[in-house]
């Protein structure tokens, strides 16, 4: 789902009111509660978390989304991937943080495992395609495969990459070659949040930033966080779910094509875009959502099985156990009926 977090739509939330911006603190006959709210990422948060004594603030979130961003924003001008993907051949650039450290080396290993359905080197696609712009005619097959000849993520094809300490060196072969981990940066961001909630001791907590979200512990009813996912229609005027998800200490991520496509001469073009062929997918499946134990994961898997269909998705999880992936797809048949399939590990995690 490249280029998807200027207008991400949410398709997952906790099943709770979140009406109240910035941040408060709510005690209830149940359980003390304080939350906070906000943007980021061209998109906005929410942070939950279920203790008698918090002392966070959003400060001290939004300053960790300030480093985030000053490392994998590809509309910062002046963030790491920004200086890496405008260097025209050779770049040795610091990385104080190593957020880009730590989104390349767990891209590569999604890259790997989904033979390519997942490719961070897709942004000049991104960007011929017209998903960070308004765009009024699709790419030619022509166009297309002049394009393909500077997208691959394949370690000395395109590029070489050398991390020591804070230090990144990158080596390009084609000046044109760039970098987009908006599909697995978001997820990784909901993971930083994680990773500082959890050093500062708190154990029940919720957070979601733009539909991704990890939730940890217990909720203010003391039970699993409850979940919903959105039913996969176009020009909803209220959500609807399509299922009720019971989950602790898991991440998830759902992407999906069916609000996010451009329509041109009758033909819709979808915002997943196929590596392998520079064309937007067009299949059946219109959202998949994936449980994994981090949201980063979770995020860039959603995205490579937009890619390569249902039934490549079941058998990918069902042939990579160690990934411990659950997923749930939602389809559409012949006659427009919204059908699902999932995982066999999925239905644990389904509300009855």
């Amino acid at each position: 789902m490249y280029g998807k977090r200027k207008h991400k739509t949410q398709v997952l939330s906790v099943i709770i009111s979140l009406f109240v911006l910035g941040s408060c603190q709510e005690t209830t006959d149940q359980h003390t509660f304080h939350e906070i709210h906000g943007e980021t990422q061209g998109t906005t948060y929410s942070i939950i978390i279920v203790e008698d004594k918090v002392t966070l603030t959003k400060d001290s979130i939004d300053s960790l989304f300030s480093a985030f961003d000053a490392s994998l924003s590809t509309y910062i001008p002046t963030s790491v991937i920004s200086q890496l993907n405008n260097s025209k051949n050779h770049l040795t650039i610091n990385d104080e943080t190593g957020f880009f450290k730590k989104c390349y080396t767990l891209s590569e290993d999604v890259y790997a495992k989904t033979n390519g359905a997942f490719d961070p080197s897709v942004f000049p696609l991104v960007k011929g395609w017209g998903f960070m712009s308004n765009m009024e005619t699709p790419l030619s097959q022509t166009e297309v495969d002049s394009i393909l000849t500077f997208i691959s993520f394949q370690t000395e094809k395109l590029h070489s990459i050398r991390f020591d300490g804070s230090s990144i060196e990158l080596t390009k072969k084609h000046p044109s070659f760039q970098l987009d981990f908006n599909a697995i940066a978001q997820g990784l961001s909901v993971d930083v949040v994680d990773d500082f909630l959890k050093a500062k001791g708190y154990k029940n907590y919720y957070i979601e930033i733009g539909g991704e979200l990890i939730v940890r512990g217990h909720n203010r009813e003391g039970e699993n966080w409850k979940i919903g996912v959105d039913t996969p229609k176009e020009n909803l005027t209220e959500r609807e779910l399509n299922a009720v998800l019971s989950v602790s200490d898991k991440a998830i991520a759902t992407s999906g094509n069916y609000r996010k496509f451009y329509e041109v001469d009758g033909v819709k073009y979808a915002h997943t875009l196929d590596p392998t062929t520079g064309f937007p997918v067009q299949h059946s499946l219109l959202s998949v959502t994936v449980i994994a134990n981090d949201a980063a994961r979770a995020d860039a898997y959603a995205t490579a099985f937009m890619v390569i269909g249902a039934d490549k998705t079941l058998a990918f999880v069902k042939s990579h156990p160690k990934e411990q992936l659950e997923v749930y797809l939602l389809y559409a048949n012949d006659q427009g009926e919204i059908l699902s399939r999932m995982s066999d590990g999925f239905l644990t995690f389904l509300e009855e």
